[in-house]
């Protein structure tokens, strides 16, 4: 052996230790990694045997697709394509350029849903927030017409949008029929909320972008979900109602799925109306910020201060025995709509219209679509009460005064065919039940057993009696 063999080289703790950790890794990733994946994978077949056996709707193979080869059916979709060659010959840019956009809206906006995540994780943590934070009722549901759906349709469940809470709700309580796959706006992509979201199967959306380009490729992403029979998600109000009024409906997604809808193809697309109610929404006063235009919207820190206010006032009564969960929250499912049906009465297609005619035509629907999931939104005791106290600010109302008013309410919204929850089927119950949580929140207030409105809490009021409004 020569010596030069056998001499020493010195060699830096910092490169020693960057060698070691490379070893480290590589011993990792040849003998540990498979494994785990081999395990993982074992887990995800296990959960999909398992909960495929007793969903109504099982889980389509293309909500299993990798993520990866949905964003390359985008990149090399013919349509998206078009749009691309349009924006290059538009504004001289080049290809590479273009088609490294394409392939940014793509990651952008496909899920990579995880059903170990979806129903083992998912499901329990939002069992344990929903009813942990509201008494989760099941208002009413078209059981029969439900039923009824081919099981190869393409269901989308349109719901009034009035909390963020509304995701976690829905989700859990249509875990027994199928997996949902949620259209979220921009506010969730943060860490790590995106990446959760992403996981539970949800697709994300600029609702207010103009770019042509990300539109297109928007566009067949949801096509191609559509399509493949996903079960689907929406708001068709496009956000959160700011006055607790229902919003006027945004065409945007339904003309997504609409456009290309073959009726004698061999899916059905059927609209399955969802309304939703809280006696408290935990957003209540940030929303009708927004209404307010001198108020300036709450971003950033004064935002993030905003909930941390919040969280610690609860849970400080919590701690001293004082804190009350918020009412109920209830969940309505109404009568499906099918397009195939629905075309065949009308006797038209969207797919043979020009734009400015099937818009009109979407419009149409829309409103139809709106009128369904109004006309199945649960009554609730706190926006019983609270529009008593809206028809006469000023009045100061005994316990019996006010009995009497709520059931003349009640015995007009019955007549009118509204879905009224009344806890415990006690109509005298529910109305104290709704005094006891307004008195609690100290937007009504109490002197000498008569109640009235408190001063400076009517916008409150009225934005839950504004939640059922429309149904007098």
């Amino acid at each position: 052996m020569t010596p030069l063999m056998t001499t020493p080289v010195p060699v830096p703790l910092w490169l020693l230790l960057l060698l070691c950790l490379v070893a480290v890794w590589a011993l990792v990733s040849r003998l540990l990694v498979p494994s785990v994946r081999w395990f993982l994978r074992r887990r995800v077949h296990r959960v999909l045997d398992e909960v495929n056996t007793r969903l109504q709707i099982r889980i389509q193979p293309f909500k299993m697709t990798k993520r990866q080869v949905l964003i390359d059916r985008l990149l090399y979709d013919p349509k998206v394509l078009e749009a691309a060659e349009g924006l290059i010959e538009a504004e001289g840019m080049p290809r590479a350029v273009a088609m490294d956009r394409v392939r940014r809206y793509a990651q952008e906006i496909v899920p990579a849903f995880n059903p170990l995540f979806y129903f083992r994780l998912s499901y329990s943590l939002g069992r344990a927030i929903a009813r942990s934070l509201y008494r989760v009722r099941l208002g009413y549901a078209d059981e029969a017409s439900l039923r009824a759906i081919p099981p190869d349709s393409t269901i989308v469940l349109l719901m009034n949008h009035r909390s963020n809470m509304d995701y976690v709700l829905i989700s859990y309580m249509v875990a027994d029929r199928s997996a949902l796959s949620y259209a979220v706006g921009e506010w969730a992509r943060i860490w790590p909320l995106e990446s959760l979201i992403r996981a539970m199967g949800a697709y994300f959306v600029r609702r207010r972008s103009r770019n042509p380009l990300y539109r297109r490729v928007l566009q067949r992403y949801v096509q191609m979900a559509t399509a493949a029979g996903v079960t689907q998600a929406v708001y068709p109000e496009g956000g959160l109602s700011r006055d607790g009024r229902l919003r006027p409906p945004k065409l945007g997604l339904l003309d997504y799925m609409l456009r290309d809808f073959d009726p004698q193809g061999e899916r059905d697309l059927v609209f399955v109306p969802v309304g939703i109610n809280y006696d408290r929404t935990l957003e209540d006063r940030t929303l009708l910020r927004d209404t307010e235009p001198s108020a300036a919207p709450r971003r950033g820190f004064a935002a993030a201060a905003t909930t941390a206010g919040f969280f610690g006032r609860n849970l400080w009564m919590w701690l001293q025995g004082k804190w009350f969960r918020f009412g109920y929250a209830c969940v309505s499912f109404g009568r499906p709509l099918s397009m195939r049906q629905y075309l065949q009465e009308h006797n038209f297609e969207f797919r043979k219209l020009e734009r400015e005619a099937r818009f009109g035509r979407i419009e149409t629907l829309a409103g139809e679509l709106m009128e369904r999931i109004g006309s199945i939104l649960p009554v609730l005791p706190v926006p019983l009460v609270a529009t008593v106290f809206v028809e006469e600010p000023e009045r100061r109302w005994g316990e019996l005064e006010l009995q009497a008013r709520v059931q003349e309410l009640l015995a007009a919204l019955e007549a009118s065919g509204a879905q009224l929850y009344i806890p415990r089927q006690d109509r005298a119950y529910a109305v104290a039940f709704g005094l006891r949580n307004l008195v609690l929140r100290h937007l009504v207030e109490e002197t000498d057993g008569l109640y009235r409105a408190a001063p400076g809490e009517l916008p409150v009021l009225r934005y839950y009696a504004n939640s059922i409004a429309h149904l007098g």
